[in-house]
């Protein structure tokens, strides 16, 4: 029995040692009417990259070498945009989620804008493979007087692969902060059998792609211009307390993905170049 036990302990040991701990910590700031890079911090498989250097606002592309996360790893990304400062922030590919035999996968988004700055979170899909686990939290803190817009977009399973995500786990969370006051908080969790809780009509009746986009300042403009769209999907839309929100629902994550497109450009945004390739 005591030889087992130091197996097991033995195993897990094995186990951790082999799970992948990545950090961006990235900052920017104005100089003139230009944004330029301020600090960059890179480790384990997570890298940050500028394919826009010379232009007036600034784009991060993330690049996870990894290839994905397995269950036990940890993502913990802080981004910080000074003053006046423009960033917009993408992932070089979908962010693949895959099985979990152990703990949990984390991912960590801590996200600032301070005094008229401009921040735009627009990573490609988080793709969930069958029995993965993620947990996932996006604290976002603004000045008064900083931009907000920001999408997560989620698909279970590749459907062009034939693959669907029977059981799994994934709960996230979003706290947005404006002058120190919440203004925006949501907790989402899914776990047990997926499939059949993503079959319920009153959950996504049968879709497997669902994605969230939040506007700070949002108004009723954006919202009646999203409403002017035809989608693919469902797409519901709501402003209130100068917040604008949407949510996506869609059979597939290409038809999610077509629709995303039309929201976002709806509040004011532009989709990334490597989104469009």
């Amino acid at each position: 029995m005591q030889q087992a036990a130091r197996d097991a302990v033995a195993l897990k040991d094995v186990f951790a040692a082999n799970r992948a701990a990545g950090r961006i910590a990235l900052s920017v700031a104005a100089h003139g009417p230009m944004t330029r890079r301020k600090q960059v911090y890179e480790d384990g498989p997570l890298r940050v990259r500028f394919p826009n250097a010379s232009g007036r606002a600034l784009e991060a592309m993330i690049v996870n070498t990894a290839g994905g996360i397995a269950g036990g790893d940890r993502h913990d990304l802080d981004i910080a945009v000074g003053a006046g400062a423009t960033l917009a922030i993408t992932t070089a590919a979908a962010e693949k989620v895959y099985r979990a035999l152990g703990p949990d996968a984390e991912i960590a988004v801590k996200l600032s804008a301070a005094a008229g700055a401009r921040l735009t979170w627009l990573p490609q899909e988080t793709i969930l493979f069958d029995r993965a686990k993620l947990q996932r939290s996006i604290d976002v803190e603004l000045a008064p007087d900083a931009t907000l817009l920001m999408a997560e977009a989620l698909v279970f399973g590749r459907a062009a692969m034939g693959e669907a995500v029977e059981e799994g786990a994934f709960t996230d969370r979003w706290r947005v902060r404006r002058d120190g006051r919440l203004v925006f908080a949501e907790t989402i969790r899914l776990d047990g059998t997926i499939a059949s809780k993503l079959a319920e009509p009153a959950v996504s009746d049968g879709g497997v792609a669902v994605a969230t986009v939040l506007a700070v300042p949002g108004d009723e403009a954006m919202i009646e211009r999203a409403r002017a769209l035809t989608f693919c999907g469902e797409v519901g839309v709501s402003a209130w307390n100068g917040l604008a929100v949407a949510r996506l629902c869609a059979k597939d994550g290409a038809g999610l993905r077509r629709d995303l497109a039309g929201v976002v450009a709806a509040f004011g945004g532009t989709l990334p170049r490597l989104w469009l390739n």
